[in-house]
């Protein structure tokens, strides 16, 4: 599964985050998601019956993508997310039991952190992959001068408020990827509305990166 994670954010950094998804909508909206070119989905925890849509994306795209859980707190939510075919678990924070859990089930943990310390907290617990959240109130500045100190076989994503129509700024500033909700989809939007705009958010991205 690391390798499938780490190819989707070689080629399309970007984790598709489907707040507020139900479970009969969730595969079309995932379909939509990975026909415009972004691989990595997550439904975060306090949507509708959320493990039911990780299941449903899971058995429909999990060889394609990457499917796991947002808004993970516990341990026990880590457990569930496992066996409904998640791979990846999305905190809002640093907690090393949440990321320990992850790590023992073979799923990959991406928690959240603000400062450097919590970073570290983080990485020393396992993860790799450090989500900066809510980046929008650090901004890239953050990220450029905790880069400095942060080991370099870690990735930072850019999460809330770090839109792919800004991704230029943040990359230059050392954030290798990013976590985009709301301008990618919103609750009730059709899966052709999300095709359009993960599209955009597409084509944002590879303008800036550069291909």
């Amino acid at each position: 599964m690391t390798d499938k994670l780490e190819r989707w954010f070689e080629q399309m950094p970007v984790v598709a985050i489907l707040r507020g998804v139900r479970p009969q909508e969730a595969v079309a909206i995932g379909q939509a998601v990975h026909r415009a070119g972004i691989g990595i989905i997550e439904v975060p925890l306090n949507s509708p019956e959320p493990l039911l849509s990780i299941k449903h994306l899971s058995q429909v795209l999990g060889d394609q993508c990457v499917i796991g859980a947002g808004t993970v707190l516990t341990v026990a939510d880590v457990e569930a997310v496992a066996d409904a075919g998640g791979e990846i678990i999305v905190s809002p924070n640093s907690n090393p039991a949440v990321i320990a859990r992850s790590l023992e089930l073979g799923l990959v943990p991406m928690p959240g952190w603000a400062t450097v310390t919590e970073a570290f907290l983080a990485y020393d617990s396992g993860a790799r992959y450090l989500k900066l959240f809510p980046a929008s109130t650090y901004g890239p500045n953050h990220i450029k001068g905790a880069s400095a100190v942060l080991p370099k076989d870690c990735k930072i994503l850019a999460v809330g408020g770090a839109g792919a129509k800004m991704a230029d700024e943040w990359l230059r500033a050392g954030a290798h990827g990013f976590g985009i909700g709301s301008e990618l989809y919103q609750a009730g939007d059709s899966a052709e509305q999300v095709y359009q705009s993960a599209l955009a958010v597409v084509t944002a991205m590879q303008a800036a990166r550069g291909n």
